[in-house]
């Protein structure tokens, strides 16, 4: 780190709140102002009293901190990926297998960006590989492979210490790396802006462990400015309903379990549902109405998801991990209604799989759970057969996602009241119209009407 004699010790101030009064240190380093507030005059002057003690000793202040040498955190003893393996370790029972494997991408990036050299006799991929697979999993870690471990005990002699945060310049020399793809380009928005969201996480920890005394991290505008992201869909990712016809339309004539993917895809469309929650339904869930019934709709009873996380980021060693439905509160349900057209395919599908109540729904060729992989091939080889090669470039249905986002879009278009799609799809009526604003048409019209009726200004009388 680099240091100075350049210092000045300034008085302390008071300064009186409503609740309590703070006292607070004053100095400057290499022409920097530095500040400490405590609680109590004496914390302050005892703070105060060892920076004099410090200039008197002649001894050289850290520029980067604006403290004495001899202040210097725990920072400067423990080790970046010492300190990043305790982490993991601390919040791994905390997290779902996505969280896991997230935490583990932005943490390997951030490892070999603080390494005091380049690994020469290490192939790049397999450093990667060593630190986000094993390291940063602490169901694996101890039963690395040989030449794994040898990469991470490397990495171990090689990682520069966390003091290292307490330069600026290397934070945004870090920063950069997160930032940056391996072919070189930015990453995406959202990529960096988790990258973000979970080191800040990270430096919270460090703080509260004492290992760092603030959170070198930028703050406020220099935050926002680094990735702008919206929520908002694409309006070319949704299908009309021709598109949608004719696809599930392919897929139900599909020779290898077409019919079974049908159904699957056929609640997709029709009830606005994520995938991780289809792939986790029950037969029971599923309340169909009586045959010769007045009203043909049936009714869907959502309230667990199983996304595909990866058998080594789960505690089960399953690919798949059951969870809470997403944004909601623990145990909380919804239902949602189905059209009669999906009536009639899901009474169909019951009987041709001879589903009984406590099966899954949707089902793999095995009796599992529908895998992801197959579901995107599938999906995928019906856009390249039905669609025309100017919409296959383009995003209009490109992911499994946007059944959900053309159904939701639907159903406002149609009139549904907002705060009712809001509690069909799971989600809260800022975030369904934050989402969906920009897809909303067909209403002008009638808002127009409305607005006429309500008359024009009246005339004034003519100026006599």
């Amino acid at each position: 780190m680099e240091t100075t004699y350049d210092v000045k010790v300034i008085k302390i101030i008071s300064y009186k709140g409503a609740r309590k009064t703070t006292y607070t240190v004053r100095w400057e380093v290499a022409g920097k102002r530095w500040r400490e507030t405590f609680d109590t005059v004496a914390l302050a002057e005892g703070f105060r009293s060892g920076l004099i003690t410090a200039t008197g000793k002649g001894e050289a202040f850290v520029i980067a901190t604006g403290l004495p040498v001899s202040h210097r955190s725990k920072s400067a003893t423990v080790s970046w990926y010492a300190f990043a393996v305790e982490y993991v370790d601390a919040r791994w029972s905390q997290l779902g297998g996505n969280s896991r494997k997230n935490l583990a991408k932005t943490l390997t990036a951030t490892t070999i960006a603080l390494l005091r050299t380049r690994p020469a006799q290490f192939e790049p991929v397999a450093v990667r590989t060593a630190l986000r697979e094993w390291a940063f999993n602490t169901n694996r870690r101890g039963n690395a492979p040989d030449d794994v471990a040898t990469i991470l005990r490397w990495v171990e002699r090689n990682s520069l210490p966390v003091s290292t945060w307490e330069d600026p310049g290397k934070v945004d020399e870090v920063l950069r790396a997160v930032d940056t793809r391996l072919d070189g380009k930015q990453a995406a928005a959202w990529s960096r802006k988790r990258h973000r969201r979970i080191l800040n996480v990270v430096m919270k920890y460090a703080i509260r462990k004492r290992v760092l005394r603030d959170n070198p991290l930028p703050k406020g505008k220099d935050v926002t400015a680094v990735a702008k992201t919206t929520n908002a869909v694409d309006k070319r990712s949704l299908m009309n309903s021709d598109q949608a016809g004719a696809l599930l339309d392919w897929i139900r004539r599909r020779p290898r379990g077409g019919k079974r993917l049908h159904a699957f895809f056929a609640t997709l469309y029709y009830c606005a549902l994520r995938p991780e929650e289809a792939v986790a339904m029950r037969v029971k869930d599923v309340s169909l109405p009586a045959l010769g019934a007045a009203d043909q709709w049936c009714e869907l009873l959502i309230h667990t998801a199983t996304p595909e996380v990866g058998k080594q980021w789960t505690d089960t060693g399953k690919i798949h991990e059951e969870r809470d439905l997403k944004g909601r509160a623990e145990g909380e349900t919804r239902t949602v209604p189905g059209h009669p057209a999906l009536t009639r395919v899901l009474r169909q599908h019951i009987a041709d799989e001879a589903l009984q109540p406590g099966d899954l729904l949707f089902q793999g060729e095995t009796g599992g759970v529908l895998a992801g992989s197959v579901i995107r091939r599938a999906w995928r080889s019906a856009r390249e057969a039905v669609l025309a090669p100017h919409v296959i470039e383009s995003p209009t249905g490109r992911r499994v996602y946007d059944h959900r986002h053309t159904r939701l879009t639907k159903w406002l278009n149609d009139g549904v009241p907002p705060a009712q799609v809001a509690d069909w799809a799971g989600n809260s009526v800022p975030v369904l119209l934050a989402t969906y604003a920009r897809c909303v048409e067909g209403q002008l019209p009638d808002l127009k009407k409305r607005l006429e009726a309500a008359g024009d200004l009246p005339e004034s009388p003519s100026a006599g």
